[in-house]
């Protein structure tokens, strides 16, 4: 019986010497993964900056095409209109 508890005591000791291995390597990967997400996250901040520019350039863009494309079908339309009239007075 007690050569039994030797080899289960020395089997228990072998199982928490495992799980602390175990649990080590858990940690380091934990914190390589963290490092990682931190990298991801700085490079979306990066990417968030610039999806902003470029939003605000396309509001600009679309402001000054409306207003070219106003002035120019107003433009069109005095001109109809114009010749329009001439006709009915005639």
């Amino acid at each position: 019986m007690e050569f039994l508890g030797v080899i289960l005591d020395s089997l228990l000791i072998v199982l928490v010497i495992i799980l602390i291995v175990l649990a080590l390597k858990t940690l380091d990967t934990l914190n390589k993964v963290d490092a990682i997400l931190d990298n991801t996250k700085k490079k979306l901040e990066n990417l968030d900056g610039v999806f902003n520019f470029v939003d605000n350039v396309s509001d600009k863009l679309t402001i000054i095409t409306d207003t070219v494309v106003g002035s120019v079908v107003n433009f069109i339309t005095s001109i109809f209109n114009k010749k329009g009239k001439g006709d009915i007075d005639e």
